[in-house]
């Protein structure tokens, strides 16, 4: 049974910087795109960034290209997203995914499953 449990989320002001983290287990983790989702209130889950089987290539949501890292460990079977220069509109809970898509569709939210149970980021003064 495939696990996820993100962590490292918070209030931070806008222009700060997050580090979230997510531990897997019970999948072969290498054989697996890792990848970060958000969610606002009110709207539909989204793609945020990838990091591709078994990596290093990476994929981003357009607006965090530039301030976001995603980043894994095959060996610890971690996946880590670091956030910098935060904005408001960063707000909201983000969970770890998996996804085994083809790479033309890896930004659709669609292709991703076994989420975790999120953690919440909150940007704002």
């Amino acid at each position: 049974q495939v696990q996820l449990a993100e962590s490292g989320g918070g209030l931070v002001q806008p222009g700060g910087s997050l580090r979230l983290s997510c531990a897997a287990s019970g999948l072969p983790f290498i054989n697996y795109h890792m990848g970060w989702l958000r969610q606002a209130p009110g709207k539909e889950r989204e793609f945020v960034a990838a990091s591709s089987r078994p990596g290093p290539r990476t994929y981003y949501k357009e607006s965090v290209e530039g301030r976001f890292t995603i980043s894994r460990d095959n060996a610890k079977k971690m996946v880590y997203l670091q956030m910098n220069s935060l904005k408001p509109e960063d707000t909201g809970i983000y969970y770890c995914a998996t996804s085994t898509a083809a790479i033309s569709a890896i930004r659709e939210s669609k292709m991703w499953h076994s989420w975790g149970q999120g953690t919440q980021v909150t940007v704002s003064s």
